[in-house]
């Protein structure tokens, strides 16, 4: 395939992946986890480079996502304790992001290794790192890394989609019905730091935390029915990918955040436009009334 498809289909499957996953993610008012995540993954790949001493390798990856789980962790932790949920997000994410850039600067100075390295990918050059099997070029890792995570999303949300909109709505109830809260939330933000994870180092943290947050707000708007909204969101990251890329080729200039400004760009548009939930719907009706 060319080189402008596998952009494309690496993109858009970030956006639909992220879209599924923080679609939920809105509805638990947990939005800004991706960004703690997508930050102090860093602890995890310097700590995985000083065991394994090298770049490459699934221990990289392991690391970031031992990480990324540890981070919904404290998390939780401190949320359960008292402390509000943006405050424990603003505490963990500070506090293991300053400790990887402190073993960073230790140990990891003279290795081309450092903050934006890690957490700035370019999904420009995915079509260069290829997979081979037999001496054939089956594509981009990223692309097959981000459609394993994809398929591994959408069989967990299949599977547990009763017990995720139960304790994602009314914990308390979910709890009354036996459902287990704790076990679910912790599967849920497994998902979270996979999708994150194999998103960020390839496409640049910015756009994975765009992808995880914006098309789900705009679908949310659209629609108050959560199948329907998990469908929505999934289609503006698809959108926005595509109608990114392309606006990045006329313009020449960075793709992943022209993705990011189309999804921007989408969400004004229903905001302003929903049928039932945008600016000027609403102002219509109201006009309306007045008028009656």
């Amino acid at each position: 395939m060319s080189y402008d498809l596998w952009i494309l289909l690496t993109g858009g499957l970030v956006g639909a992946t992220c879209g599924i996953v923080g679609t939920f993610l809105v509805l638990r008012k947990m939005a800004m986890v991706a960004d703690a995540i997508s930050h102090t993954v860093l602890l995890g790949i310097v700590g995985a480079f000083l065991i394994s001493q090298t770049l490459e390798g699934p221990l990289m990856l392991i690391g970031a996502i031992l990480v990324g789980l540890l981070t919904t962790f404290f998390i939780q932790i401190l949320d359960s304790s008292g402390v509000q949920t943006d405050a424990a997000i603003g505490v963990v994410f500070t506090a293991l992001f300053s400790v990887g850039v402190i073993l960073v600067s230790l140990y990891a100075r003279n290795v081309h290794l450092d903050v934006d390295h890690v957490l700035m990918g370019d999904i420009t050059f995915i079509p260069f790192k290829t997979v081979e099997w037999n001496g054939i070029s089956l594509g981009p890792e990223a692309f097959w890394l981000i459609s394993i995570v994809f398929v591994i999303d959408v069989i967990l949300l299949i599977v547990m989609f009763k017990e995720l909109k139960i304790t994602s709505f009314d914990p308390a109830m979910a709890a009354a019905l036996g459902i287990p809260v704790t076990v679910i939330h912790y599967i849920f933000m497994s998902m979270v730091s996979i999708t994150t994870v194999a998103s960020f180092d390839s496409v640049g943290a910015i756009l994975v935390v765009a992808m995880l947050i914006v098309p789900p707000a705009a679908a949310y708007l659209l629609t108050d029915k959560l199948s329907n909204m998990i469908v929505w969101s999934a289609s503006i990251g698809v959108i926005s990918s595509t109608l990114g890329y392309y606006a990045a080729k006329w313009l020449n200039v960075s793709i992943a955040g022209s993705m990011a400004s189309s999804a921007g760009l989408i969400f004004l548009v229903v905001f302003l436009f929903s049928p039932r939930h945008g600016m000027i719907s609403k102002y219509l009706a109201r006009r309306r009334l007045t008028l009656n």
